[in-house]
């Protein structure tokens, strides 16, 4: 293989024209033009009875074209996630004020209105009850669902306690028990709360939302947006 004698023509050779001054390189450029000319040193002092075989100088070329390749494909990944970060950030800020279906044991009973939730039941069930409890434990309120058929089994409470009071606006706890092949089992409850705010998270932690009275859960717990 012939000794390149300069690095202009070197360059000519490769159809890359003239070298652009180092302020007009871009970083990406400017590792490039390195290479190239580590090539041509190299080429330039090797010794002439050992030249470098052709094979040799084809594979460091594809070396580095895979490198760039890399490259390019990091940069198009960037821009893919930024895409994907702006876009859920759009559907995000949507569900700022709507309501959810939310796994969850605690509720919110508002000023005036009602907590409801559903009972998710794999299968039909017998003697189907909610049980509401205030922060220090006490039993608030039973609901009876009776049996019920597999599917979900909405709920609602006013705020009405067993002993025939009101129970004043704030959080409660939630519980399910029903009767499935004469044993009884402790189900998740699905609670309706309303979406204050949404972060979108960083790093590991996905999108979670900010729901009014229950504080921060993960979407994943969200069952259904309403």
């Amino acid at each position: 293989m012939s000794t390149v004698g300069t690095v202009e023509n070197f360059y000519s050779a490769l159809g890359l024209g003239e070298k652009e001054s180092s302020k007009e390189r871009s970083s990406n450029e400017l590792a490039q033009e390195d290479f190239l000319e580590l090539m041509v040193t190299q080429l330039t002092h090797q010794d002439p009875f050992e030249p470098m075989e052709n094979g040799d100088f084809l594979a460091q070329i594809a070396q580095f074209s895979a490198v760039s390749g890399l490259d390019e494909l990091n940069d198009s990944f960037s821009t893919l996630s930024a895409s994907m970060t702006s876009n859920q950030a759009t559907q995000a800020g949507a569900l700022i004020g709507r309501e959810v279906l939310v796994d969850t044991d605690f509720g919110l009973l508002p000023q005036g209105g009602t907590l409801d939730g559903v009972v998710d039941l794999t299968s039909s069930a017998g003697a189907v009850t909610v049980t509401i409890h205030d922060a220090t434990g006490a039993l608030i309120k039973e609901i009876s669902l009776g049996t019920q058929p597999k599917g979900r089994v909405e709920f609602s409470w006013d705020g009405s306690t067993d002993s025939g009071d009101y129970a004043p606006p704030g959080v409660y706890s939630i519980s399910t028990e029903a009767v499935i092949d004469n044993e009884n089992i402790m189900l998740p409850t699905l609670v309706v709360a309303r979406v204050d705010s949404v972060n979108l998270g960083s790093g590991q932690q996905g999108l979670t939302l900010n729901l009014d009275g229950l504080g921060s859960v993960a979407f994943s717990n969200v069952a259904q947006i309403r």
